[in-house]
């Protein structure tokens, strides 16, 4: 390799289409070294679960032969960042470190100490914003404060105007660095070990920068075009699937967003619907913001008086809620699907949340903690502000008062039972006027179907009414 190269540390950007660090790193002219490191020690218990490991081997796997075919390699190591970009920096005397952005707090503490220790050494480190499509401390109140209700964050980010440019995909890679040995990917176990429980993932999915533009193309083509009311059916294909290609960095939202732009001002999709779209991925900035300015959110309740709400955590119906196994065909089936793909439709998320906090009183960490480890779209700021949302603790939350009724919204969100029927299979026989009710069949039916309850299908784990009732004293002790 001629001349002093720079450096690139990807990470969660894995992609060469609108990639700031990297185009900077390459129009800066010298040859390029690109690593991604995999640490699984420094973030516990915020290392990928076990979902986005699946979905982190396939995408480094695409994007290293991305990079192959453009002429370079993608080294990959397994350790502290930290430690092997100071070791690189030493031994190939390299003066110039490139990276996006981070805004998980231990992630941004362990990129500080990273860009200090660099600096005092000498080397110049640009960092970049990869992520969002605006940073996060540059949203304040008019009162120069935090934002803390969604709408007014909203009208704050479209009154800005145009999002950047998007940036041109990097095609002029340096060839492999003489004597720097690299680890495998398959030598970093990823990928489920034993039982092969991400068996159907490969039917729901296809990770990598590749795969995002197809999805999004395809929604484009479709989805969005009813996306204010198909968002909320899980029975359709109503939503972009496009979460966990921006949870790696396979695709930006500065993409999506001028994506939408350009079909919306060639009068292929309503403005309306493309709103209620953009409103979704704003949701997704707004997560940011409010993880920016509460840090300690991610295990902390943002309102307060949560602190002291009284939890009460039941093993066997936390091991019924997991397993899809608690007599509400509605959540149950959010919960197969959770687990069958590594994805749940963002309504029955809402729904699933709701019975945890709500019906079964167990602790919206818990929720939140299983969520990180089975979503293949787990994001550090996106899980917690939901998570927060639904359980009333959050900012810009729901009433910790609104209880979703498990029937009602399977009733209203899922009309034909089409949902239900996938992930709870052995329910499909009920006629629809029982689907979400099975305990009031009357014996007859349930013959007829072949169904035996609680054999076939458990009887509900807790009462609704009961637990709604249970749910609102709670509630009344904190407030009070």
């Amino acid at each position: 390799m001629a001349g002093t190269p720079n450096l690139l540390v990807f990470r969660e950007d894995l992609r060469l289409a609108d990639n700031p660090a990297l185009d900077a790193a390459i129009n800066d002219g010298r040859p390029l070294i690109c690593i991604f490191v995999y640490d699984r020690v420094s973030h516990a218990p915020w290392n990928a679960g076990g979902a986005r490991q699946w979905w982190l081997h396939h995408s480094l796997i695409a994007l290293s032969g991305d990079i192959e075919k453009a002429g370079g390699r993608l080294y990959v190591f397994q350790g502290q960042q930290n430690e092997i970009v100071a070791d690189l920096v030493n031994r190939y005397q390299i003066n110039r470190v490139f990276w996006n952005r981070r805004y998980a707090p231990y992630q941004i503490d362990e990129d500080k100490h990273l860009k200090n220790q660099l600096n005092d050494a000498g080397v110049h480190v640009t960092t970049c914003n990869g992520r969002l499509l605006f940073e996060p401390w540059t949203f304040k109140t008019g009162s120069g404060g935090p934002y803390r209700v969604f709408t007014p964050f909203w009208k704050a980010l479209r009154s800005r105007g145009k999002v950047r440019p998007i940036l041109p995909t990097a095609t002029n890679f340096s060839p492999n660095v003489e004597g720097l040995k690299a680890d495998c990917i398959e030598n970093l176990g990823l990928l489920p070990q034993g039982y092969n429980w991400a068996k159907n993932f490969p039917t729901n999915w296809t990770p990598g920068e590749k795969g995002a533009k197809v999805r999004l193309r395809q929604f484009l083509d479709a989805a969005v075009l009813n996306y204010k009311d198909g968002r909320n059916r899980p029975d359709k294909t109503g939503t972009s699937g496009l979460s966990p290609h921006l949870q790696h960095g396979e695709i930006s939202p500065v993409q999506i967003w001028h994506a939408v732009a350009d079909r919306v001002a060639a009068g292929d999709i309503p403005d309306h619907q493309a709103e209620t779209f953009l409103s979704e991925i704003a949701w997704r900035e707004f997560s940011y913001v409010l993880l920016y300015d509460n840090p300690n959110m991610i295990d902390q309740e943002i309102r307060h008086q949560f602190k002291k709400f009284p939890w009460n955590y039941d093993e066997g119906h936390f091991e019924a809620w997991k397993n899809g196994r608690t007599g509400y065909p509605i959540v149950d089936a959010g919960m197969r699907q959770l687990w069958q793909t590594g994805w749940m439709h963002n309504r029955v998320r809402m729904i699933v949340a709701s019975f945890l906090v709500k019906h079964l009183l167990i602790d919206w960490r818990q929720g939140m903690s299983w969520f990180w480890d089975t979503l293949v779209d787990a994001d550090i700021a996106a899980n917690t502000a939901s998570w927060q949302w639904v359980a009333g603790c959050g900012a810009d939350a729901a009433p910790y008062f609104r209880i979703f009724n498990p029937m009602t919204q399977g009733q209203k969100f899922d009309p034909n039972g089409d949902y239900i029927r996938k992930f709870v299979p052995e329910l499909s026989g009920l006629p629809l006027k029982y689907l979400n009710t099975p305990w009031e069949a009357p014996s007859n039916v349930l013959d007829n179907c072949g169904l035996s309850l609680p054999r076939d299908y458990p009887l509900p784990i807790v009462d609704h009414k009961f637990a709604r009732k249970r749910a609102l004293e709670s509630y009344a002790q904190i407030k009070s």
